[in-house]
């Protein structure tokens, strides 16, 4: 499984990349085939970002960044929240995500998450996130983690981020291909073409 983590926080170190770093190792925990994670900070990307949406074309790092997300199998999304709002640098790396390809998060688990100063910016989970998300059909666990300031070390928190990563990882047997079998095992059952099946029906 390919777990990929999106994290638009500022500051280092970042109460944004904390929370996803957790929501990260609790989701890998629970993926029985073990998960490859992989990081991916948008302020390192920042340049980048605003060149592309001047010039169209990504530099290196975001390309790569953008090939990742693509190809991941699941993805982390936390943001810190300005002024009631996901960060414009995270809303940036999605549009140029959906420029330079519409499908790219069609049909692909995502868990939301948000770090704020007040609980009382909780709501741009379902306000601003959920819909983002939506709006790139990719499909969103029930249950986003958002974290204030008071979150840290109090009752409540680990619990929404245990019940987060386990409805992300329920999705992703879904998504991922099934596995070749080995020449040697036999087959669980054979499909034969019905033309085939009307052949032998004639015959």
């Amino acid at each position: 499984m390919k777990l990929v983590v999106v994290s638009a926080g500022l500051g280092v170190p970042s109460s944004t990349r904390l929370l996803a770093d957790r929501l990260a190792a609790a989701t890998a925990e629970r993926v029985p085939s073990g998960a490859e994670v992989r990081v991916i900070e948008l302020r390192d990307l920042a340049v980048e970002i605003a060149h592309n949406l001047t010039s169209g074309f990504p530099g290196p790092a975001l390309a790569d960044a953008l090939d990742a997300v693509a190809e991941a199998d699941a993805l982390v999304v936390v943001t810190p929240v300005f002024s009631a709002s996901y960060s414009g640098l995270f809303k940036s790396f999605f549009d140029v995500l959906g420029a330079r390809d519409q499908d790219a998060l069609a049909g692909k688990p995502v868990l939301i998450a948000a770090t704020g100063g007040t609980a009382r910016h909780s709501l741009v989970l379902d306000h601003a996130l959920r819909p983002l998300f939506a709006y790139l059909r990719a499909v969103v666990v029930p249950t986003g983690v958002y974290a204030a300031s008071e979150d840290w070390g109090a009752e409540g928190l680990p619990d929404r981020i245990e019940r987060a990563a386990a409805e992300l990882a329920a999705l992703v047997p879904a998504t991922l291909p099934v596995p070749r079998r080995e020449q040697d095992e036999p087959d669980a059952f054979e499909v034969v073409p019905f033309e085939q099946q009307l052949a032998a029906l004639r015959d």
